[in-house]
This record gives structure tokens, C-alpha cells and sequence, in this order.
């Protein structure tokens, strides 16, 4: 079983909702939907370009998927991420963007956020000690060969390759697109998610996610209010 520290909006919120219709499953309740056409783009034309992304539900990385560390456990996992929410600021992204990043489509902010990437690095650092070392198996999958050295020594030590000074907010909709297609996926995406392109977003929740089954969909395991805490003590 494998576990990742994410940003996924609260369940019944419009984003969480649009993304889970987008995407073809809830990755809080684990049930699939049925394909919807968007903008130019029939059903099965979206759940095809959709495929890769569902897997892992609707998400932004902070905390990429790792093997607990020996003399870890869930309960301690679970707690962890329950007090550091509960004591950080939520950073705010003042504007979100569709853009594509690697081919794949995905929401990310607009403007760079200084406080969102302390935030990332923070939770990178602090829960590195829940992860077990990766296999050579698992660098192997990374691609080293294709990464910059910087990349590459963040693999090494942290386990994933894009944190830090590396390290890239973005909500992944699609597999990798190309062609002619980019267009109308493009179409298809703003038709569907509206307002919500270019709107602020509070990175205001983070959820443990777990891979059950080695190459099953990621599920919500746990979801974990930010500043809850903050807002307790200064009410």
C-alpha cells in the first residue's frame, strides 16, 4: 500500500464536484460516473483523454505517493498530518490558470506564490520520515535518465523529483495531449469547469490518499481542514 500527502478540495465543494464529473470517479467514495460530453469533445472522447488522470483522482501533489518507513503506521501518519494542518496558514492562489504542463492539462496558478511553495516544502521536509527509501525499482520508473540533475538529486533524497525549487502546483485533467486535439480538449475543459478558470483558490484542505492495490486508483483515506487550529486559538 502506498499513501501521498495531496491538495483535493473538500468533497461537496464546486470544484471537487466539476473535477469528479470531469474525471469519471469520486475519489472520495471510489464510484465511477458515467462519461459526459464537453464543448467539442464527445463522452468517450473525454473519458479517453481522461484515463491517466482518473486513476489518481482529483488532485495537486504536495507529498508524492510512498511505502510507509519501517516503525510507521497509519494512526501516526494520520495524526501528523492532522497537527500541521490544523497550525498552518492556508496559502491563497489569487487566480487559477489552464495551462499544459508535459503535454498534460492541468489547473495551476496563474501568478507565482511564494507562501504556496513554503507550504509544499514544509510538508516535502516534515513527512519525510514516514517514507521508506525508494527501491531501485522505483527510481527506475521515474525515468532518471530524463531528468535534469537537480531533478535528480531531489529523487534521490526526498523521493520525487518535482519539490522544492522544482516543484510545480498543478491539478492534472488529462493524459498528455497533442496535435490537433489540443484545441478542443482545451474547449472541452473551459466549457466544463467555467468559472472556475481564473477564480482564487484557497489551498485550504489536505488529504492522505492510498493506493490500495499496486496500479489500483488512489483513494481519499483522510481529509484534514487547514488553519483549523489557527482559527480556534485566535477566534
Amino acid at each position: 500500500m502506498r499513501y501521498a500527502i495531496y491538495y483535493s478540495p473538500p468533497e461537496q465543494s464546486e470544484l471537487a464536484v466539476k473535477a469528479a464529473t470531469w474525471l469519471g470517479r469520486d475519489a472520495f467514495t471510489g464510484e465511477k460516473s458515467a462519461p459526459i460530453a464537453s464543448g467539442p469533445l464527445s463522452a468517450g472522447e473525454v473519458a479517453y483523454h481522461t484515463a491517466s488522470a482518473r486513476r489518481y483522482g482529483f488532485h495537486a501533489t504536495l507529498k508524492a505517493p510512498f511505502r510507509l518507513a519501517p516503525g510507521e503506521s497509519e494512526p501516526a501518519l494520520a495524526a501528523a498530518v492532522d497537527a500541521f494542518a490544523a497550525a498552518a496558514t492556508p496559502p491563497l492562489i489569487s487566480r487559477l490558470a489552464l495551462k499544459q504542463i508535459d503535454g498534460f492539462f492541468a489547473l495551476v496558478p496563474a501568478e507565482r506564490s511564494l507562501p504556496l511553495e513554503s507550504f509544499a516544502t514544509d510538508i516535502v521536509q516534515q513527512f519525510d520520515r514516514f517514507r521508506a527509501p525508494l527501491s531501485e525499482t522505483d527510481l527506475a520508473r521515474r525515468n532518471p535518465d530524463a531528468l535534469s540533475p537537480r531533478e535528480l538529486n531531489h529523487l534521490q533524497r526526498w523521493g520525487y523529483p518535482y519539490v522544492l525549487d522544482c516543484f510545480r502546483f498543478h491539478m492534472t485533467l488529462t493524459g498528455r495531449v497533442g496535435g490537433s486535439d489540443v484545441p478542443r480538449v482545451r474547449e472541452a475543459i473551459e466549457a466544463h469547469f467555467g468559472d472556475v478558470i481564473g477564480a482564487p483558490l484557497s489551498v485550504d484542505t489536505l488529504a492522505v490518499f492510498v493506493e490500495p492495490d499496486s496500479g489500483g486508483p488512489f483513494i481519499v483515506w483522510s481529509s484534514h481542514p487547514v488553519g483549523a487550529g489557527r482559527e480556534r486559538r485566535f477566534a
